[in-house]
Protein backbone atom coordinates (compact mmCIF):
# COMPACT_ATOMS: atom_id res chain seq x y z
CA UNK A 1 0.00 0.00 0.00
CA UNK A 2 1.52 3.33 -1.25
CA UNK A 3 0.75 6.26 0.67
CA UNK A 4 1.64 10.00 1.52
CA UNK A 5 0.59 10.56 5.43
CA UNK A 6 4.43 10.67 5.72
CA UNK A 7 4.48 14.24 4.98
CA UNK A 8 6.89 17.20 6.74
CA UNK A 9 2.56 18.86 8.04
CA UNK A 10 2.17 15.40 9.90
CA UNK A 11 5.39 14.64 11.32
CA UNK A 12 5.36 18.52 12.43
CA UNK A 13 1.63 17.38 14.19
CA UNK A 14 3.33 14.84 15.37
CA UNK A 15 6.27 16.27 17.57
CA UNK A 16 4.36 19.26 18.91
CA UNK A 17 3.54 17.51 21.88
CA UNK A 18 6.88 16.64 22.57
CA UNK A 19 7.83 20.48 21.47
CA UNK A 20 5.46 21.78 24.33
CA UNK A 21 6.77 19.46 26.77
CA UNK A 22 10.61 20.97 26.08
CA UNK A 23 9.22 24.31 26.64
CA UNK A 24 7.11 23.51 29.85
CA UNK A 25 9.73 21.48 31.10
CA UNK A 26 11.33 23.46 34.01
CA UNK A 27 7.94 24.56 34.92
CA UNK A 28 6.65 20.95 35.73
CA UNK A 29 6.90 20.09 39.45
CA UNK A 30 9.20 17.04 39.81
CA UNK A 31 5.69 14.70 40.73
CA UNK A 32 2.86 15.68 38.00
CA UNK A 33 -0.56 14.64 38.69
CA UNK A 34 -1.50 11.48 36.18
CA UNK A 35 -4.33 10.80 37.27
CA UNK A 36 -7.94 12.84 38.08
CA UNK A 37 -11.21 11.94 40.29
CA UNK A 38 -14.58 13.08 38.79
CA UNK A 39 -14.05 16.73 39.93
CA UNK A 40 -10.34 17.23 38.12
CA UNK A 41 -8.76 16.73 41.17
CA UNK A 42 -5.55 15.10 40.93
CA UNK A 43 -5.58 11.78 43.07
CA UNK A 44 -2.47 9.89 41.67
CA UNK A 45 0.85 11.17 40.58
CA UNK A 46 4.21 10.15 39.11
CA UNK A 47 7.48 11.36 37.83
CA UNK A 48 7.35 13.90 34.98
CA UNK A 49 9.50 12.05 33.28
CA UNK A 50 6.53 10.07 32.82
CA UNK A 51 5.22 12.89 30.71
CA UNK A 52 7.39 11.87 27.82
CA UNK A 53 6.17 8.38 27.49
CA UNK A 54 2.54 8.38 28.08
CA UNK A 55 1.01 11.18 26.44
CA UNK A 56 3.73 12.37 24.34
CA UNK A 57 3.84 8.69 22.10
CA UNK A 58 -0.14 8.90 21.58
CA UNK A 59 0.03 10.85 18.31
CA UNK A 60 3.20 8.56 17.47
CA UNK A 61 1.73 4.95 18.03
CA UNK A 62 -1.45 5.92 16.31
CA UNK A 63 0.59 6.97 13.00
CA UNK A 64 2.67 4.05 13.09
CA UNK A 65 0.02 1.96 14.30
CA UNK A 66 -1.92 2.96 11.05
CA UNK A 67 0.82 2.50 8.44
CA UNK A 68 1.06 -1.23 9.97
CA UNK A 69 -2.32 -2.32 9.80
CA UNK A 70 -2.63 -2.13 6.46
CA UNK A 71 -0.08 -4.27 5.70
CA UNK A 72 -0.89 -7.32 8.28
CA UNK A 73 -4.30 -7.12 7.52
CA UNK A 74 -5.02 -10.68 6.05
CA UNK A 75 -8.48 -9.40 3.34
CA UNK A 76 -5.23 -6.56 2.30
CA UNK A 77 -8.51 -4.58 1.63
CA UNK A 78 -7.83 -1.17 3.13
CA UNK A 79 -5.67 -0.09 0.16
CA UNK A 80 -8.63 0.45 -1.79
CA UNK A 81 -9.20 3.50 0.32
CA UNK A 82 -6.59 5.09 -0.92
CA UNK A 83 -6.45 8.75 -0.12
CA UNK A 84 -8.96 8.48 2.26
CA UNK A 85 -7.07 5.63 4.87
CA UNK A 86 -4.46 8.83 4.60
CA UNK A 87 -6.47 11.70 5.30
CA UNK A 88 -8.06 9.07 8.32
CA UNK A 89 -4.50 8.71 9.54
CA UNK A 90 -4.06 11.94 9.44
CA UNK A 91 -7.03 13.23 11.60
CA UNK A 92 -6.69 10.31 13.87
CA UNK A 93 -3.16 10.89 14.61
CA UNK A 94 -3.94 15.45 15.11
CA UNK A 95 -6.57 14.28 16.93
CA UNK A 96 -4.31 12.17 19.65
CA UNK A 97 -1.73 15.04 19.51
CA UNK A 98 -4.68 17.37 20.92
CA UNK A 99 -5.12 15.30 23.46
CA UNK A 100 -1.70 14.67 24.49
CA UNK A 101 -1.16 18.68 24.58
CA UNK A 102 -3.97 18.65 26.88
CA UNK A 103 -2.54 15.86 29.11
CA UNK A 104 0.43 17.52 29.24
CA UNK A 105 -0.96 20.90 30.18
CA UNK A 106 -3.29 19.59 33.00
CA UNK A 107 -0.18 18.03 34.31
CA UNK A 108 1.55 21.58 34.60
CA UNK A 109 -1.61 23.46 35.89
CA UNK A 110 -2.15 20.25 38.75
CA UNK A 111 -6.09 20.62 37.55
CA UNK A 112 -8.50 19.81 34.98
CA UNK A 113 -10.61 22.90 35.24
CA UNK A 114 -13.59 20.96 33.51
CA UNK A 115 -13.41 17.66 33.25
CA UNK A 116 -15.78 17.24 30.55
CA UNK A 117 -13.45 18.59 27.99
CA UNK A 118 -12.64 15.42 27.65
CA UNK A 119 -15.16 14.57 25.84
CA UNK A 120 -14.56 17.05 23.38
CA UNK A 121 -11.42 14.96 22.11
CA UNK A 122 -13.55 11.60 22.44
CA UNK A 123 -16.35 13.63 20.44
CA UNK A 124 -14.28 14.78 17.40
CA UNK A 125 -12.79 11.43 17.44
CA UNK A 126 -16.18 9.61 17.15
CA UNK A 127 -16.85 12.60 14.17
CA UNK A 128 -13.97 11.42 12.20
CA UNK A 129 -14.49 8.27 11.79
CA UNK A 130 -17.67 8.45 11.08
CA UNK A 131 -17.13 10.77 8.56
CA UNK A 132 -14.88 7.85 6.97
CA UNK A 133 -16.84 4.70 8.12
CA UNK A 134 -18.82 4.52 4.55
CA UNK A 135 -14.95 4.15 2.49
CA UNK A 136 -14.21 1.70 4.71
CA UNK A 137 -13.28 -1.59 3.17
CA UNK A 138 -13.59 -5.10 4.98
CA UNK A 139 -10.68 -5.54 7.30
CA UNK A 140 -10.02 -6.73 11.34
CA UNK A 141 -8.63 -3.74 12.49
CA UNK A 142 -10.89 -0.76 11.79
CA UNK A 143 -14.84 -0.40 11.91
CA UNK A 144 -17.61 -2.31 12.77
CA UNK A 145 -16.13 -5.57 13.13
CA UNK A 146 -18.96 -8.24 13.86
CA UNK A 147 -19.01 -11.85 12.66
CA UNK A 148 -21.55 -10.71 10.26
CA UNK A 149 -19.98 -8.15 8.52
CA UNK A 150 -16.65 -10.19 8.07
CA UNK A 151 -19.04 -12.68 7.06
CA UNK A 152 -20.46 -10.79 3.88
CA UNK A 153 -19.12 -7.71 2.10
CA UNK A 154 -22.59 -6.57 1.28
CA UNK A 155 -23.52 -6.31 5.37
CA UNK A 156 -20.06 -4.80 5.92
CA UNK A 157 -21.28 -1.65 3.17
CA UNK A 158 -24.56 -1.27 4.49
CA UNK A 159 -23.38 -1.19 8.39
CA UNK A 160 -20.59 1.12 7.39
CA UNK A 161 -23.01 3.77 5.71
CA UNK A 162 -25.26 3.56 8.39
CA UNK A 163 -22.45 4.12 10.55
CA UNK A 164 -21.43 7.20 9.27
CA UNK A 165 -25.18 8.35 9.32
CA UNK A 166 -24.85 8.37 12.81
CA UNK A 167 -21.31 8.39 14.26
CA UNK A 168 -20.48 11.86 13.10
CA UNK A 169 -23.55 13.47 14.16
CA UNK A 170 -23.41 11.54 17.42
CA UNK A 171 -19.57 12.77 17.85
CA UNK A 172 -20.55 16.35 17.05
CA UNK A 173 -22.73 15.96 19.57
CA UNK A 174 -20.54 15.16 22.45
CA UNK A 175 -18.39 17.16 21.79
CA UNK A 176 -20.60 20.22 21.78
CA UNK A 177 -22.44 18.52 25.10
CA UNK A 178 -18.97 18.84 26.66
CA UNK A 179 -18.49 22.63 26.04
CA UNK A 180 -22.15 23.66 26.73
CA UNK A 181 -23.33 21.59 29.93
CA UNK A 182 -21.47 20.59 32.89
CA UNK A 183 -19.24 17.54 33.66
CA UNK A 184 -22.23 15.23 35.02
CA UNK A 185 -24.32 16.30 32.06
CA UNK A 186 -21.79 16.18 29.85
CA UNK A 187 -21.12 12.86 30.49
CA UNK A 188 -24.73 11.15 30.73
CA UNK A 189 -25.13 12.33 26.83
CA UNK A 190 -21.43 10.60 26.31
CA UNK A 191 -22.39 7.38 27.52
CA UNK A 192 -26.19 7.31 26.10
CA UNK A 193 -24.90 8.76 22.35
CA UNK A 194 -21.85 6.40 22.43
CA UNK A 195 -24.19 3.46 23.47
CA UNK A 196 -26.45 4.14 20.61
CA UNK A 197 -23.71 4.37 17.82
CA UNK A 198 -22.64 1.54 19.04
CA UNK A 199 -25.74 -0.70 19.45
CA UNK A 200 -27.35 0.18 16.74
CA UNK A 201 -24.62 -0.56 14.19
CA UNK A 202 -24.40 -3.98 15.42
CA UNK A 203 -28.12 -4.73 15.25
CA UNK A 204 -28.24 -3.80 12.28
CA UNK A 205 -25.16 -5.54 11.11
CA UNK A 206 -27.18 -9.39 12.38
CA UNK A 207 -30.66 -8.08 10.83
CA UNK A 208 -28.84 -7.42 7.36
CA UNK A 209 -27.27 -10.81 7.41
CA UNK A 210 -30.28 -12.54 8.29
CA UNK A 211 -32.07 -10.70 6.02
CA UNK A 212 -29.46 -12.25 3.16
CA UNK A 213 -29.89 -15.50 4.44
CA UNK A 214 -33.40 -15.66 3.96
Amino acid sequence: MKTNISTPLLWIIIFTPFIYLVVIWNQLPGQVPVHFNGAGEPDGWASKYSLIFLPGFLSLFIYLLMIIIPRIDPKKRLAFMGRKYDLLTFWLTSVMALLSIFIIHSGLAGEIHNPGHIFIFLGILFAVLGNYMPAMRPNYFVGIRTPWTLESERVWRKTHQLAGKIWTPGGILVAISAIIFPEKTALIIFLVITGLIVVIPLVYSYRQYHLTEI
